[in-house]
């Protein structure tokens, strides 16, 4: 695996926190099995240093919120919205990704 969890962690500002790095852990290998699809990779692509950008962004809003569902909390007065999650590339990322695609001829 080219990608590690702790490259999401500190992507999202959370280099120690254990949940983070394990709900990475699992995120990564989904990412990546996406990136390679999209691109159409064979069975030994190994990702270059763009498309690791590309797995540690995605990956990161799939780790952000794994259960990819809106979620409200709240104690007492205060209270947190997460409506993040993924449901695509965003448009930075698919300008990597299809720089790296194979077209059909």
């Amino acid at each position: 695996m080219a990608v590690e969890p702790d490259q999401v962690a500190v992507f999202l500002g959370k280099p120690e926190d254990t949940a983070t790095l394990a709900t990475a852990e699992q995120a990564i290998p989904i990412v990546t099995v996406m990136v390679r699809a999209y691109v159409r990779g064979g069975p030994d692509w190994e990702p270059n240093e763009e498309l690791e950008a590309v797995i540690v962004t995605a990956a990161a809003r799939m780790t952000t919120n794994p259960g990819q569902i809106p979620i409200d909390l709240t104690t007492g007065a205060f209270g947190q919205s997460i409506r993040g999650a993924f449901q695509g590339w965003t448009l930075a990322e698919l300008f990597v990704l299809n720089r790296y695609r194979k077209r059909a001829m």
